[in-house]
């Protein structure tokens, strides 16, 4: 039996039959860059607060006929200004479901996101693109110091990737919850 696509155009068959409405998410491939550089002071790396108040790393839609690695590399110059760059791994793919806010509003998304590694050289610098006047704007950008990547990334889908770009690197991976709950303290009921 063949498999249907996720983006096909029909209705999904039930065994209650048709009578009840399934959405058919929209389907995206994007590509995105995990940069890194080494200095005197350790490693950083290049981070952006996204749209949503969120810091992650750059990413975008991959064109028709235009190869993951490319795109992402591409993406990384347009989100951070970064146009110099040495790749040196795929890093993996995550695959993430929400709504859409700014192209397909309300939409529900089903998005594949190809992760790569790249280094630049220590003298390079960020840049936060200027708005634009549709879709999705980037609120900042800065070189984050490896220490504190994974608490400062906040989408839970990024550990693996940030885990094995610093396996990579030999960085111990050290996540710091945010939200730490003290542990209380038990004390028995006193017997009357």
């Amino acid at each position: 039996m063949k498999k249907e696509h996720h983006n096909s155009k029909r209705r999904l068959i039930t065994s209650r039959g048709n009578k009840r409405k399934t959405e058919i998410p929209r389907t995206e491939v994007s590509a995105g860059g995990i940069v890194f550089k080494k200095t005197k002071r350790g490693v950083f790396f290049a981070m952006l607060k996204d749209s949503y108040g969120k810091w992650t790393f750059p990413k975008g839609h991959v064109r028709r006929g235009e190869a993951y690695e490319k795109a992402a590399e591409r993406e990384v110059g347009e989100e951070m200004g970064i146009y110099r760059m040495s790749l040196i791994k795929r890093l993996g793919t995550i695959d993430i479901w929400f709504r859409d806010r700014f192209v397909f509003k309300g939409k529900l998304v089903h998005k594949y996101i190809h992760y790569y590694l790249f280094e630049v050289t220590d003298n390079i610098r960020l840049r936060t693109p200027k708005p634009t006047e549709t879709g999705e704007r980037i609120q900042g950008v800065a070189w984050v110091p490896a220490h504190d990547v994974a608490t400062r990334s906040n989408y839970k889908d990024m550990k693996t990737i940030i885990r094995k770009a610093f396996e990579h690197l030999e960085i111990p991976y050290h996540q710091k919850t945010k939200n730490i709950k003290k542990k209380r303290k038990f004390y028995p009921r006193k017997k009357k």
